[in-house]
């Protein structure tokens, strides 16, 4: 059993913490572009714990710094983003994307010492509409992350955000957990219910159990779960890419680009960030969407301008999720509507940071329990010998990780089975790599 100092190094992330040195070293993802419009209003964001402040200046470039003022620590979340900076309005210091202190009207020109003053700045890159600031050392930072889903142009994608509130790590395992599947969304239906036409539902209703196969990755940790229904035998693979990545096997493994990001705001809260591949496969759950109760819709609160104003769903645990138990009784396992929602629900209820001493977890949290200690390893290794962690200076490793489901007639090693099926999978952005059967360890 993981001792407590461990859970509190995967759940703390804020300067000085290990996961928090850890999470420094990568790209996060965090703002959509449409969110930053040129010229206009400063935009609070909150980043491992940290309290940034996002604009776009008149030029088109996008600035993150700390949200005090190098001055008198006013926030400048209150400046005027004018003629590419921004301006506290306390004294009227004005700051470009860099942090360079550009003006400081209320000083004499003898006295002026703006050469010398600077805003905590970070390093921004933008790719396919999507915002990434950069918050370690490096100069120059590391590579962008280089995954299927993020190489594809924005058009081509639905990129949305969803706030959660509660810690990261308990929020992204709901990802690496595939039986849960068959009972949070899919409880609902009973195996008559769902004929050979619903593709992979009927395999998760029939068999709600998984023999699971769990291995380390050059990027992470992947796994195989493993159904058998009658002659056939039905996978689904996922996949957990450093530090923060989920790949799901929502839809089929040899045309479907999903991915999760589950980006630590602070320690109790999280912004999942996610891409779907319009053109994919989306799952044949959907037709008995009414009858479980896993619709994909979410509505969501109007943004506020707090810290925590963003992505916030309209059913939360101030009303328990709009929970219906006629609904539950009758119709839907869990009497909440629509599988993020559902979600949302039970990785929340587990608390703001979950109680780890409460769990008891066996063969259906193995990849749970690797990932964890995988992380834990990167951490401690990052800490006492400086060694970077996955992903970090060869992002390309990445590229041969995709979620997915498919259906075989007979037994195949779990590893060349995913091979097989990713060589003959789509391949839109030309970058999709088959990783060796073995998959040898990161």
């Amino acid at each position: 059993m993981a001792s407590s100092h461990d859970f509190e190094t995967l759940t703390a992330v804020g300067p000085g913490m290990p996961m928090g040195a850890l999470m420094r070293q990568y790209w996060l993802p965090a703002a959509l572009s449409s969110e930053l419009p040129a010229d206009g209003a400063p935009r609070r964001l909150m980043l491992l714990g940290e309290k940034l402040i996002a604009f776009r200046d008149s030029s088109g470039r996008v600035g993150a710094m700390d949200h005090r003022c190098p001055h008198r620590c006013a926030s400048l979340f209150f400046g005027r983003n004018e003629h590419d900076g921004l301006r506290c309005v306390y004294h009227g210091w004005k700051f470009d994307v860099a942090g360079n202190c550009v003006d400081m009207p209320n000083v004499p020109p003898e006295y002026d010492y703006k050469s010398k003053v600077r805003a905590r700045a970070y390093q921004v890159a933008e790719r396919n509409g999507v915002v990434w600031v950069y918050m370690g050392q490096r100069t120059p930072a590391p590579p962008l992350p280089l995954m299927e889903a993020l190489l594809m142009p924005a058009e081509e994608m639905t990129i949305s955000l969803t706030q959660r509130e509660c810690n990261y790590m308990q929020a992204l395992e709901g990802d690496l957990d595939t039986t849960h599947v068959s009972f949070l969304h899919l409880g609902g239906l009973d195996p008559s219910q769902v004929g050979p036409h619903e593709g992979d539902t009927r395999f998760k209703v029939a068999n709600r159990s998984a023999e699971l196969h769990v291995a380390r990755a050059p990027w992470g940790t992947t796994y195989g779960a493993q159904r058998r229904v009658d002659d056939a035998i039905y996978w689904r693979f996922g996949q957990f890419v450093f530090p923060f990545w989920t790949m799901i096997p929502t839809g089929q493994l040899d045309n479907f680009l999903f991915t999760r990001a589950w980006v630590p705001m602070d320690d109790t809260h999280t912004m999942v960030v996610t891409w779907v591949w319009k053109k994919s496969w989306w799952p044949n759950l959907q037709r008995n969407g009414a009858a479980a109760g896993t619709e994909l819709a979410l509505d969501y609160l109007p943004d506020s301008s707090d810290w925590y104003g963003r992505a916030r769903l309209a059913a939360n645990s101030a009303n328990d999720y709009l929970i219906d138990r006629e609904v539950q009784r009758t119709r839907s396992f869990s009497g909440i509507k629509g599988i993020m929602l559902q979600d949302q629900a039970v990785t929340e209820s587990m608390g703001p940071i979950t109680g780890h001493a409460f769990e008891h977890l066996g063969h259906s949290d193995v990849m749970i329990i690797q990932t964890r200690r995988r992380m834990l390893e990167a951490a401690s290794a990052l800490r006492e010998h400086g060694q970077m962690p996955p992903g970090v200076d060869d992002p390309e490793v990445a590229l041969g990780a995709r979620g997915g489901h498919f259906v075989l007639d007979r037994e195949r090693d779990w590893q060349v089975a995913y091979g097989e099926q990713l060589a003959a999978a789509l391949n839109p952005t030309g970058r999709l790599r088959v990783p060796a059967a073995a998959m040898n360890p990161g």
